[in-house]
């Protein structure tokens, strides 16, 4: 890598925490903390056709099962989710937003959304340099 590949690799790092930052900023405002949220988005976002279990949640979160039940147990106090047993296997329980956890999760993704929006020609411009170097490779 050559000086300007640095300076680049540097500058899509700081996009990356400018992003974290505002998230943390936003998330407080909001009482929760950017873990909390990203627990939100990971529970919401769920691709499957059955809610999410906690294994998959930490998985998907990239923390230990432990963390990951302990953070819902205080999101199920805190009423933001609540845990739902599967229809097909009463053994398995489900992950979902409660009503209040919707109203956070809503106001929350759309400031990230827009922050994204404002982030975006900077990251693209970083994520463009490094694939075409990945072409040319």
């Amino acid at each position: 890598m050559n000086n300007d590949e640095f300076k680049m690799l540097a500058q899509f790092r700081a996009y990356l925490r400018q992003f974290d930052y505002f998230s943390e900023q936003q998330c407080a405002e909001v009482g929760l903390t950017s873990q909390q949220y990203r627990a939100l988005l990971t529970i919401k976002g769920h691709p499957g056709p059955d809610l999410i279990v906690i294994t998959e949640l930490a998985q998907r979160m990239m923390i230990k099962h432990n963390s990951a039940v302990g953070m819902v147990d205080r999101l199920v106090k805190e009423g933001l989710v609540r845990r739902r047993p599967s229809k097909e296997d009463r053994r398995c329980v489900g992950i979902e937003l409660a009503p209040r956890g919707e109203q956070a999760f809503g106001r929350l993704v759309q400031v990230h959304r827009d922050e994204l929006c404002r982030l975006s020609p900077g990251l693209g411009r970083c994520v463009n340099h490094f694939a075409k170097s990945v072409a040319r490779a």
